[in-house]
């Protein structure tokens, strides 16, 4: 990512929206958010997709302006809040994979555009590490400001992704739901996974 400092404020921000997209990753959210989302009414299914987006948005620009005096502040390194994130996934993919989510009650009660669409899904660890350190690289006030289209941007995006997705399920029916959701678990605990470890190796140096 060194590489980002020399270059043009348009170069650096079409750098910062492909990066920030790939780890994002909208498309493989999708599959996710439709189990979470399934049981829902089209109206409130939308709604959940940008305010999902906007949780994620709002979750980048904190961090943003404010990521390393937080995590100074309340000493806590990347690799804890990366490890932490790992467990709360694993904990959501547990859930998906046994149907225990599938009650029009608890999904009532349970805002899943903050948790865990907005974040960790979206706005994870990954996601926050590379945003505060694009702020880092973005020196002139060019930079900055593509940099910040960039993010919203990406969030747009990713609330259209989402939107548009919700169709499939009027298509899929229940049983086609049902698969999603195991097949959405399965992501989940593999992304749960791979966090916990990334967070392992940083703590012993490996």
């Amino acid at each position: 990512m060194n590489g980002v400092i020399a270059v043009s404020a348009f170069t650096f921000g079409v750098q910062a929206f492909v990066t920030l997209f790939v780890i994002l990753d909208p498309p493989g959210a999708t599959p996710i958010f439709l189990s979470l989302v399934s049981g829902r009414s089209q109206k409130d299914q939308v709604k959940l997709a940008w305010q999902g987006a906007g949780v994620s948005l709002l979750v980048i620009v904190v961090f943003a302006l404010f990521g390393k005096v937080i995590l100074d502040y309340l000493h806590i390194s990347i690799n804890a809040l990366q490890g932490a994130g790992g467990l709360l996934l694993l904990l959501i993919s547990l859930e998906l994979l046994t149907g225990k989510d599938s009650s029009n009650e608890s999904k009532e009660n349970v805002n899943v555009a903050m948790v865990p669409l907005g974040t960790p899904l979206l706005a994870g660890p990954g996601a926050i590490v590379t945003t505060m350190l694009y702020v880092q690289y973005a020196h002139s006030t060019a930079q900055k400001v593509t940099l910040a289209l960039a993010i919203v941007a990406v969030h747009l995006v990713i609330g259209l992704t989402l939107m548009f997705s919700t169709k499939i399920l009027s298509v899929i029916r229940e049983s086609g739901v049902t698969l999603v959701a195991r097949i959405a678990g399965l992501l989940v605990a593999a992304i749960a996974v791979e966090m916990v470890v990334e967070s392992i190796k940083g703590f012993f140096h490996l």
